[in-house]
């Protein structure tokens, strides 16, 4: 079927007259975004489009929310590429970009209510930025009100605002989906972020130490999970490496006593790993100024234990300069098979 042209809403009167305009069979999905588009949001809308279908009514929004920047961060100079972005939004298969101004979101100023994320909200990039996390949940309410979506899509880049999203709309009963879209990297693994462009040649250089750092530490993690299936086939008691060895199983009796050794504290071993890349980061010209590393439970981002199971996320912030970088990788701890 031929596609609709790209429809582009600056009020809230503009969308409610595209929505009325397209019967949406198909349902409707949202992508959140401050602009600067690039593949990563790209492919949040093509995953919004697949989601809905052909006959589904895919609207993007650029917004640049002031409620999410504090003091000293970087509102003036974020990037504003209206423009491009809606030739972005039109090839991936959106069908409007809803792109407010400030004074229509917040018609009568800095809305006095708002939400509050919470005691997620105050840890990690929380405490980094206070008061950011009330701003983003404040705005995706809104935004969630505005464009009435079935199926809102977030990525997973952004992984503690995609926790608390996931929490709002459960704890104030949200009718809409949230759904990740996984990390889209380069080809030399830095994620994704509209602030990649703020960095020099060198400075680039050293921000690679963030995905290198969660690399390394996923990679740990393949290897301790390796040793906890090793751990069910040959029993792990020094015991019974010493009887396997005296029956000359010298390669059962090694796995054995390894497997004894390695598998307790499993999320320091992760959390080792990546520290070890990122110690060595700070010594690079420009240093790699590192805000914090964690290893984390999705649920309410508090740091996992070593006999922890389960999805987990190893997350980190850093500076390069004045640019600041987030990056996270998902895992998952007890269970046969290595990371996700």
């Amino acid at each position: 079927m031929s596609r609709r042209r790209l429809e582009l809403a600056a009020t809230a009167d503009d969308l409610t007259r595209l929505r009325d305009r397209f019967a949406v069979p198909g349902g409707t999905a949202v992508a959140m975004t401050m602009g600067a588009l690039h593949e990563g949001h790209a492919t949040l809308v093509r995953a919004a489009r697949e989601r809905v279908g052909g006959k589904g009514f895919v609207i993007v929004t650029v917004f640049v929310n002031p409620l999410q920047f504090g003091a000293g961060e970087d509102l003036d100079r974020y990037p504003r590429t209206l423009e491009a972005d809606l030739k972005i939004a039109e090839q991936s298969g959106a069908d409007a970009v809803f792109a407010p101004s400030v004074d229509e979101v917040y018609p009568g100023g800095r809305p006095q209510v708002r939400i509050a994320a919470g005691p997620m909200g105050d840890r990690l990039e929380g405490a980094a930025r206070p008061g950011h996390f009330d701003g983003m949940l404040t705005v995706v309410a809104k935004l969630l009100h505005l464009t009435r979506p079935d199926v809102a899509l977030f990525g997973q880049k952004d992984a503690q605002q995609l926790a608390l999203v996931r929490r709002m709309v459960r704890d104030l009963n949200f009718g809409v989906d949230v759904v990740a879209v996984p990390t889209v990297r380069e080809p030399d693994g830095l994620a994704l972020s509209s602030r990649n462009r703020y960095l020099s040649i060198d400075e680039r250089r050293t921000a690679l130490a963030l995905s290198r750092a969660l690399f390394a530490g996923r990679d740990r993690h393949a290897a301790q999970e390796a040793l906890r299936a090793r751990a069910l086939e040959v029993p792990s008691t020094r015991a019974r490496a010493e009887a396997l060895s005296a029956i000359g199983e010298s390669r059962a009796a090694a796995d054995a006593h390894a497997v004894a050794k390695a598998v307790p504290g499993a999320a320091a071993a992760v959390r080792a790993a990546a520290r070890t890349v990122l110690d060595e980061a700070a010594h690079y010209d420009p240093p790699l100024e590192v805000d914090y590393l964690a290893l984390v439970d999705p649920a309410d981002f508090t740091e996992i234990d070593d006999d922890f199971t389960g999805e987990a996320v190893l997350a980190l912030a850093a500076r390069v300069g004045t640019t600041r970088l987030i990056d996270n990788l998902p895992l998952t701890f007890g269970t046969l098979g290595a990371a996700s």
